[in-house]
């Protein structure tokens, strides 16, 4: 059994509203155990024998099913999330400033997104990291960002999400 990080896309941050309770009881019912969400924007915790390619067909499909929209969800073993914190290549906690991690599971994309750290702002950064790309940005113009402006655009919906890494420590201590 391995225990595994299921990050769902868009959820509670414009548009699809679930509650995580019904999130849970979904993915229970699909056959995934020990599920537990964190927070609301869409960070679940859960067991499962299955690869981590059919953990993430499984829950989008039982979140498809149960709640009608089109659910997207990047799905990791907890070593690899712990591996992914441990290597934030920033100073961690920036006054001022927002800390992301941004998981990506199409390789052309990662690829398109590590170039942009060439058009970044100066107040920006951005790094690639194994599967992710890693940013850093003042907090009063996330959007308004190189990696802010293009993470909206749909050709990334399926294949990327971006979570706070205070986030991502508070799933990790779940």
């Amino acid at each position: 059994m391995t225990r595994y990080a299921a990050f769902l896309r868009g959820v509670n941050v414009g548009g699809v509203n679930l509650k995580m309770a019904a999130v849970a009881d979904a993915l229970t019912a699909a056959g995934f155990t020990n599920v537990k969400t964190v927070l609301a924007s869409g960070n679940v915790l859960l067991d499962s024998k299955a690869s981590v390619t059919t953990v993430r067909t499984k829950a989008e499909a039982a979140l498809r099913e149960t709640f009608g929209y089109d659910a997207w969800v990047l799905a990791y073993d907890l070593a690899a999330v712990a591996a992914i914190s441990a290597a934030y290549p920033f100073e961690r906690e920036v006054d001022g400033h927002h800390s992301y991690v941004t998981f990506v599971t199409d390789a052309a994309v990662l690829d398109e997104l590590a170039e942009l750290a060439a058009e970044a702002t100066p107040d920006e950064l951005i790094e690639r990291g194994k599967g992710v790309i890693y940013w850093q940005v003042p907090r009063t113009g996330t959007l308004n960002t190189t990696i802010g402006k293009t993470m909206g655009k749909k050709r990334y919906k399926s294949s990327t999400t971006t979570r706070n890494l205070r986030t991502i420590d508070k799933v990790l201590k779940a």
